[in-house]
């Protein structure tokens, strides 16, 4: 079960974010539904999970994209774990912990991106585009995230105690 669940989000999400949610963009914002998925995997089934599925999620972006190779899957791997290892040691998982811990790894995503893109990056572009770039995307990626995480926790059994 947990294979084909694997499975589909890595053949479905990839394309899914590069074809259709490239015409549907709020404001020119897309969510990033890899990092979320992986992030959420992470908070729900724990670290290891959250890994697996982060690095072939990462390394199916890296193959289909023009962005440096690599990246894609140390960031979505390591956001993976670090969503499980965090959620592990929370006394209280709740929606409002998805979306701090949402919000947290998108701005730390954005900024390894927004360094990497550019060849090195000073202060003050880092600051001219957090409010304007980094900050937009990462509040709307915990609001994708938070919505997941309530359809996750109504409708699934398992973790409608979370």
């Amino acid at each position: 079960m947990k294979t084909g669940i694997f499975l589909g989000l890595i053949l479905f999400l990839v394309p899914f974010q590069a074809t259709v949610l490239g015409s549907i963009s709020p404001f020119g914002i897309r969510p990033d539904l890899c990092l979320i998925a992986a992030c959420l995997m992470g908070f729900f089934t724990g670290q290891i999970q959250g890994f697996v599925l982060g690095f072939f999620l990462g390394f199916v972006q890296d193959l289909f994209s023009a962005s440096d190779l690599w990246l894609n899957t140390i960031t979505k791997s390591g956001v993976g774990f670090f969503a499980g290892l965090i959620a592990r040691n929370l006394a209280n998982t709740a929606s409002h912990s998805a979306f701090l811990l949402m919000v947290a790894f998108s701005l730390f995503s954005g900024v390894i991106f927004l360094m990497t893109s550019r060849g090195g990056l000073d202060l003050v572009e880092l600051l001219q585009g957090f409010p304007a770039v980094l900050l937009p995307q990462a509040l709307f990626d915990g609001l994708v995230a938070v919505g997941l995480y309530w359809v996750i926790t109504r409708w699934t059994p398992e973790f409608s105690s979370v």
